[in-house]
C-alpha cells in the first residue's frame, strides 16, 4: 500500500506545539544522472513533526531523495513544494547531516559544537551551552568533548555532527545513515534525542537507513525505496 501525496490546497492547522501540516510535497518527481534515473515519479507528502525513516538497498535512491528534500538537488521532472507556514519565518530552516560530516579535525569536539552558536537563535551563550550539555549527556559524549576531531573515532564524530545540527534549532533535520558507525544501544540513544527535540520543538526528522529491523523498534513512518521508486509508505510492522 502506498500513501500518495496530499492536495496542494490542504490547509495548515495549529496543534498543541504550533503549526501542523505538510512541509514537503513531491509531485511526480524524477531525478536523472547521465540517463540513470535515481528517482522515478515520486509522490510524497511530509508533515510537520513527523519522524520518517527512508529505507532501501544501496543505490535505491535514499541519498538522492534526502538531497532533494533539503534543496541540494533539483528534480529533473516533476516538482517539490515547500509551503512556508512557519509564523514569522521567511524560510524553512533545514539542517543536514550527510555522510561527509564536515567537521574540523584540528579543533576539539566542543569547539566544533561551539561554532553552531548563533546569537539570533539563543538569548545568550549560557542557554546554548545548556542545550549542548543536555544533548552531549544524553548521547554519552560529555566527557569526551576535549578530544580533537582527528583523534575521535567514527561514532564520536557522527554524534558531534548530529549534536551540532540540533544546536542550530532547525525546523527539519535530514540525516543520511546517522547510525552507520553506532551500535544498537547508541543508535537508540540517538533516537531518544530525536524524540526529545520532536516533542520539545516540533522537529521534523527524515532519517535514511538500510537497517529496517532497527526502524521497527521505533515509532515513525517508513518510506521504502526500490530502484528509485517509492514502493511503500506506512508503519514499520507491515514492511
Amino acid at each position: 500500500m502506498l500513501n500518495k501525496a496530499g492536495s496542494l490546497n490542504k490547509k495548515i492547522s495549529k496543534g498543541p506545539s504550533g503549526p501542523t501540516g505538510p512541509i514537503f510535497y513531491c509531485e511526480d518527481v524524477s531525478v536523472e544522472f547521465n540517463e540513470i534515473r535515481a528517482l522515478k515519479n515520486i509522490q510524497l507528502t511530509v508533515e510537520r513533526g513527523e519522524i520518517i525513516f527512508v529505507t532501501g538497498a544501496s543505490g535505491a535512491g535514499k541519498t538522492t531523495l534526502l538531497k532533494l528534500l533539503s534543496g541540494l538537488q533539483e528534480p529533473t521532472s516533476g516538482k517539490i513544494i515547500r509551503p512556508n507556514f512557519f509564523a514569522g519565518k521567511k524560510n524553512l530552516y533545514i539542517s543536514n547531516v550527510f555522510q561527509d560530516l564536515r567537521l574540523m579535525g584540528k579543533y576539539t569536539c566542543e569547539e566544533n559544537l561551539m561554532f553552531a552558536y548563533d546569537s539570533s537563535i539563543y538569548k545568550d551563550k549560557a542557554e546554548f551551552i545548556q542545550d549542548m550539555h543536555e544533548l552531549t549527556r544524553i548521547l554519552g559524549i560529555k566527557d569526551r568533548l576535549h578530544l580533537k576531531i582527528n583523534q575521535a573515532n567514527g561514532g564520536l564524530q557522527q554524534k558531534v555532527a548530529i549534536v551540532r545540527s540540533l544546536l542550530t534549532r532547525p525546523d527539519v533535520l535530514i540525516a543520511d545513515e546517522p547510525t552507520s558507525s553506532l551500535d544498537t544501544e547508541n543508535a537508540r540513544r540517538l533516537f531518544d534525542v530525536f524524540n526529545l527535540y520532536n516533542a520539545k520543538r516540533g522537529l521534523t526528522v527524515v532519517w535514511a537507513t538500510h537497517n529496517k529491523e532497527l526502524c521497527k523498534s521505533f515509532t515513525g513512518r517508513i518510506i521504502h525505496l526500490d530502484n528509485g521508486r517509492l514502493v511503500y509508505s506506512g508503519h514499520a510492522c507491515f514492511i
